[in-house]
């Protein structure tokens, strides 16, 4: 079985330090030090009075953590281990030594054994006056105090801790005093993940750890540890994300309670945080979903942040963090920081669903229109089908937008030809949207004109009338399609259908069903010969020869308008 490729790299054995020579290169004001770390440039660090320094560090595969924060207001140093491995004492220590302009340095270290070994034996080893600050938040490893375990793990909430302690050391406190704050939000924050698929290590090629098909781990750590529960889910029991928030809201705030933290109208940052392979969109919704069941629940969220902060290589999956704010951590989370990595903070976030009103309402007066009624029926009982054919020729949208448009339309429809044919083109363009939505929303708009210019209805119009006025919309539709893209017959579109279906309409004769039964052969034959056809416009135009073999999901659609054929008989 041939090997799948999952990460870039050049040689395993190199990737780390290309991958951190590149990571610094795009930094804009860092540089690396062959000790081991990452240092603010002297004329940035070093500006003005001395003043406390604070540095960070741990495994790499976290980033932007902890080297994309190292900014003015924020980190002067970072030292990066390797992979999911905490770093060494001699480079902590190097960089503390070299951070320290005679007020002290500060360490912001999360609670790993590697991690807070290390740093304890950098601090005990230099001359350099060295406060810890310990960042314990990860509410699944919560224990009680008679445990020898090393307790909460440290998480998402090490970005504000970093930001808190940088804030407070570049207004110019102390090196206790600025310990003391970042202490304060280190111990008023907490956090709980879920993760829907591992990330991969380009280092060993492997998973990070084992989930399985149809498993969430929720729960879990940075590195992919075993969080409360690995939970087997199928499509009949899929958790929605409302319901993964609250689970993980829930574990959030009965951790502080315990700790004593008052959280019945608290204020609080929350932070809504990507592993590394969840997508911008799903973060969105996250983000909503939180601010939404944190109103709810009484607390009120003065600064929402959002993004890919620290990660976990590219896991698919998603971790909140809430910090209790008083006055003093928020003005120091508002403070600026230069740090490339830190995002913008959205100020006391509202919720509301971003829906488009639509107030254009399906005809509903007069007597049922049979033609178009049909026609819909056969498009709700095709969106997967279509949905499938576009996956292999396109983009895989055109069922979607087509369910957009028409899944709401009951049926059966009631109005006139052009009524309908004009709310037709206005739910493509409106709902649609997309390729799709321009090119159908056009046709519907052409017919609509024809028809109503030649006052011709199918509910009681003869077939010869009903013809002319379909022949005429059909041609409208297919001249400004092409003006509007381009396409011609032989390049693979709907097109192809629609084109002979606007030729056959304008000989045809008798009954309104004689008609459309005559131009349905033509369209068919129109939409089957895009099998087998190299696509030159459309995005299947954009796959080569790969999307030959597929029918035009949208010429299938227009044979619609006039029978009913199966997607596999195309």
């Amino acid at each position: 079985m041939a090997h799948t490729f999952k990460s870039f790299r050049n040689d395993k054995d190199h990737f780390m330090r290309q991958a951190l020579g590149g990571l610094v290169a795009a930094h804009p004001s860092a540089q690396w030090h062959d000790e081991g770390f990452v240092g603010l440039m002297r004329d940035a660090a070093t500006s003005g009075p001395p003043r406390v320094a604070v540095i960070s560090g741990g495994g790499s595969g976290h980033e932007p953590m902890h080297a994309g924060f190292v900014g003015t207001g924020m980190l002067d140093a970072a030292c990066p281990g390797l992979l999911f491995t905490s770093p060494n004492a001699v480079q902590i220590g190097a960089a503390t030594e070299w951070a320290d302009n005679g007020a002290g340095v500060v360490h912001v270290v999360k609670n790993y054994t590697g991690d807070v070994m290390n740093f304890t034996v950098a601090a005990n080893s230099t001359n350099v006056d060295v406060e810890q600050v310990l960042v314990a938040d990860d509410v699944a490893t919560e224990i009680d105090e008679e445990d020898d375990s090393p307790g909460r793990r440290g998480t998402g909430a090490t970005i504000i801790v970093e930001k808190i302690a940088g804030a407070a050391a570049a207004r110019g406190d102390g090196l206790k005093a600025v310990a003391e704050v970042a202490q304060r939000a280190a111990d008023r924050s907490r956090s709980m993940a879920v993760a829907l698929q591992p990330g991969h290590s380009p280092t060993s090629d492997r998973d990070t750890f084992d989930l399985e098909d149809g498993q969430i781990e929720i729960g879990v750590g940075i590195h992919g540890e075993p969080g409360v529960e690995r939970r087997e889910t199928d499509e009949d029991k899929r958790p929605s994300a409302a319901a993964l928030v609250a689970e993980l809201l829930d574990g959030i705030l009965e951790s502080l309670g315990k700790a004593g933290v008052d959280t019945d109208g608290a204020e609080v940052a929350l932070l809504v945080n990507g592993l590394g392979g969840t997508s911008e969109l799903e973060m969105d919704l996250v983000f909503g979903e939180a601010l939404t069941q944190l109103a709810d629940r009484g607390v009120t969220v003065r600064r929402g942040i959002r993004g890919s902060l620290v990660t976990s290589l590219n896991m698919a999956g998603i971790s909140l963090t809430l910090t209790m704010l008083d006055e003093e951590l928020l003005e120091l989370l508002d403070a600026e920081t230069s740090a490339p990595a830190w995002p913008a903070v959205a100020r006391d976030p509202e919720y509301a669903d971003a829906r488009t009103v639509d107030d254009v309402e399906q005809p509903d007066e007069g007597g049922e229109n049979a033609w178009l009624t049909a026609f819909v029926e056969r498009l709700a009982g095709g969106f997967d089908d279509l949905t499938a054919l576009d996956r292999q020729a396109g983009d895989g949208d055109f069922g979607q937008n087509m369910e957009a448009a028409f899944g709401d339309v009951d049926t059966p429809i009631m109005g006139s030809d052009a009524d309908v044919l004009n709310f037709f083109a206005h739910r493509m363009l409106v709902r649609a949207g997309g390729t799709s939505g321009a090119v159908l929303g056009t046709l519907f708009r052409a017919m609509a004109d024809a028809f109503e210019e030649a006052g011709v209805d199918s509910r009681d119009a003869d077939g010869g009338a009903f013809a002319g006025a379909l022949a005429d919309g059909l041609a409208r539709g297919n001249e400004q399609i092409t003006d509007l893209g381009g396409a011609k017959e032989g390049d693979n579109t709907l097109i192809d259908a629609l084109a002979p279906a606007a030729q056959a309409a304008k000989d045809a004769d008798g009954s309104v069903d004689d008609v459309l039964e005559h131009v349905f052969g033509p369209a068919v034959e129109g939409a089957k010969s895009t099998r087998g056809m190299q696509a030159k416009k459309g995005r299947a135009s954009y796959l080569g020869g790969s999307a030959k073999d597929v029918p035009d999901p949208g010429a299938i659609a227009v044979t619609w308008l006039f029978g009913e054929a199966g997607v596999d008989e195309f």
